[in-house]
């Protein structure tokens, strides 16, 4: 549960607030310009694991917030889909304008955050129904005094802040560089579907084979969240080789498309990766061919694989949802896609799968994927992080299992 005056700078503050020590706010607040937020501290019960974890929101005195929410991806997202956001309100220091909030959390915890002002009734705030999140999501607020880069957002959203604790793994090739040769992005059309092709520097129309990554939705990996610079620090590093990247947009079917369709994964096989050998030098060889997705994404991804394995090589899937499909009227019941590898021989295709502990709803499913793979026989790689359904770890999950699954092509 967390706690908002576990933190001995906020105890600090408010013993000084109460005994009229002048400009004790003040200080505090210059303090915090200084180090940063969130506060992280040592765990109030001696865990050398955890750490206590304090967020803090400053209040506007020209309009006082009524209440404020704090919004730590999926960690929050868990309480708001079990109907109760109660444990997510900030608390007021008395005396001040300061409000906290802490939590105990474990030293390799990254999450994106964002507050949410309310200026109206509690119970306003507190509703969890999804018509009533989407709006606290639009109208959600990165930390101002967070000084690390933020997590971009789309659709006319604020971008978020970044929590990332010390023990949490390093990310080396999400930011963008001064040094790297650039690669180039393109911005075609096939069939009437938006693909952007990024070039690796250096890349000749008659060069090539190159390694080909087919990465699920394009629309948010390529104008947010510039992974172009992620593929070009990876190949700097030479940790993957020359590589075609074709970011697929959605194009306002994800659901359609996303949910083991036969008829996009064919489309991928059979129009997209032919048009980028004759038009980009991609290689056609599926050990050099990787399709990459998360959340429906990397479901799709997996589906793939295993409906055209003759084309798609190798899998990387962060947070698949492979729960799907959640019909109980659906004769397959849930996880159908597990229960299609469980039931076939090995197909000559390798993984990368990786999911957060903090998914609820998707830790069990990929973890009993990961042993239906491992008991096959397959060539695997299957990692936990500490986060959430949160692009602010998929974006180092996406560079390192790059790095993996072509280090070796």
């Amino acid at each position: 549960m967390p706690s908002p005056v576990l933190s001995p700078a906020l105890r600090a503050l408010a013993d000084a607030v109460r005994t009229g020590t002048p400009r004790a706010e003040e200080e505090f607040w210059r303090h915090v310009e200084t180090t940063g937020t969130p506060l992280v501290e040592p765990d109030p019960d001696g865990d050398p694991a955890r750490r206590l974890v304090t967020f803090l929101w400053r209040d506007d005195p020209d309009r006082p917030a009524g209440d404020v929410l704090a919004l730590l991806h999926t960690v929050t997202d868990k309480d708001r889909h079990a109907g109760d956001l109660v444990p997510h309100l900030m608390t007021r220091l008395p005396g001040t304008g300061v409000w906290a909030i802490g939590h105990r959390l474990r030293a390799d915890h990254r999450a994106s955050y964002q507050f949410y002002v309310s200026h109206g009734p509690r119970e306003e705030a507190l509703r969890a129904d999804r018509a009533s999140w989407r709006r606290v999501l639009d109208l959600a607020l990165p930390d101002p005094f967070n000084s690390d880069p933020p997590l971009p957002a789309r659709d006319g959203r604020h971008p978020a802040s970044v929590m990332a604790l010390d023990e949490a793994p390093p990310q080396p090739w999400t930011a963008r560089r001064a040094d790297p040769a650039r690669g180039t992005h393109r911005d075609e059309e096939l069939d009437g579907r938006r693909v952007t092709v990024h070039l690796p520097a250096g890349h000749r129309a008659d060069g090539g084979p190159y390694p080909v990554v087919v990465l699920l939705d394009g629309e948010m990996w390529g104008p947010v969240l510039g992974v172009g610079d992620t593929l070009d620090n990876l190949l700097a590093d030479g940790r993957i080789p020359p590589t075609v990247t074709l970011l697929v947009d959605s194009m306002g079917r994800r659901h359609e498309d996303l949910s083991c369709s036969d008829a996009f994964v064919d489309w991928l096989a059979d129009r997209l990766l032919p048009w980028a050998a004759r038009q980009h030098a991609a290689d056609e060889d599926p050990e050099r061919t990787v399709i990459a997705g998360q959340s429906a994404g990397g479901l799709t991804a997996a589906f793939a694989a295993y409906r055209r394995p003759e084309r798609f090589g190798n899998v990387l899937a962060q947070s698949g949802s492979f729960w799907w499909p959640d019909d109980e009227a659906s004769e397959s019941g849930g996880e159908w896609l597990t229960g299609r590898y469980a039931a076939c021989e090995r197909l000559p295709v390798r993984f990368h799968l990786e999911v957060g502990l903090q998914e609820w709803m998707l830790l069990a499913q990929n973890r009993r994927l990961r042993d239906v793979l491992r008991e096959r026989g397959y060539d695997l790689t299957y990692e936990e992080f500490n986060g959430g359904h949160d692009y602010a770890c998929w974006r180092g999950g996406l560079a390192s299992g790059l790095a993996g699954l072509l280090g070796s092509s």
